[in-house]
């Protein structure tokens, strides 16, 4: 008898455990991870004030930095990587819907504001008709690039614009006729010696050693359009996620940010906060 009733309390624990591993998915126990990042100053954050923070909890971190941004989510939706620290919540919900994918933001990461620059002049002032402006390819960054010339009044946008299908149709002279110059991005800050100003995404500059206050302009973000770090939504819940979020979040990594001069002017997480 007292076999059976042994033998009978291992099955019921063997059984919870199961149905525990079932509500999670399996996913409870993963520790091998895969982010990717787009060109940028985001891996070198992640790499230095995270990677030890994920490691120190038993993570296996694998980085892997793509040549352009527009390859990362098509990564994710393949299972190829766990999580980006690249994009903004307007980008990635264009993503999703484009992909038909379901991605979510975990968490907030440190992120640069995009600026207007230039080498050929010192001053706003230097600006006047058929004055040439270099803005980002992509719809998104593109939009963010060209409320910066809307709030210096060179130029109007139209009200239905949008952000994820933004282009340069919705966009009209205003005080000035410019002549708007469409790059690739990464671009843009190597090509300032070939037009008069340009909006440069700001993870090129504090890569590049630069300093974001240097610059004519500053943006000011919205919440839409500060970087996240993206996961697929089913795995929200997911311990491994939890960590993510709680390292993002974390003093150490705030500690991290603020002792390196680069990121001087980054938008810093509002959960720091209340460290």
């Amino acid at each position: 008898m007292k076999k059976v009733i042994s033998f009978l309390s291992i099955m019921v624990v063997l059984f919870l455990a199961a149905c525990g591993n079932e509500e999670s998915g399996g996913q409870e126990a993963k520790k091998d991870l895969v982010f990717g990042f787009g060109v940028g100053t985001y891996e070198e954050q992640f790499r230095k004030g995270i990677l030890p923070i994920l490691e120190e909890n038993g993570y296996d971190v694998e980085i892997k930095v793509f040549s352009q941004n527009m390859q990362v989510n098509p990564a994710m939706a393949e299972g190829a990587i766990d999580a980006s620290v690249f994009q903004s919540t307007s980008y990635m919900e264009g993503m999703n819907k484009e992909l038909n994918v379901e991605m979510v933001r975990l968490a907030f990461s440190p992120g640069a504001p995009q600026s207007l620059r230039s080498v050929k002049h010192d001053s706003l002032d230097a600006i006047k008709d058929g004055s040439t402006v270099a803005l980002p390819n992509d719809p998104v960054n593109q939009e963010r690039a060209v409320r910066i010339l809307e709030d210096l009044g060179w130029v109007s946008v139209e009200k239905d614009a949008g952000t994820t299908d933004f282009n340069l149709n919705s966009v009209k002279a205003a005080d000035y006729d410019l002549d708007l110059k469409v790059l690739d991005p990464a671009q843009i800050l190597a090509s300032l010696e070939d037009v008069d100003f340009g909006v440069v995404n700001g993870n090129y500059i504090a890569s590049s050693g630069l300093k974001i206050s240097d610059a004519l302009q500053i943006e000011n973000t919205p919440e839409e359009h500060r970087i996240i770090v993206s996961i697929l939504k089913e795995n929200l819940d997911t311990q491994w996620a939890k960590d993510v979020k709680a390292a993002f979040e974390s003093p150490e990594f705030e500690e991290y940010i603020l002792s390196e001069e680069k990121y001087d002017g980054f938008i810093l997480p509002e959960a720091w906060e209340s460290n």
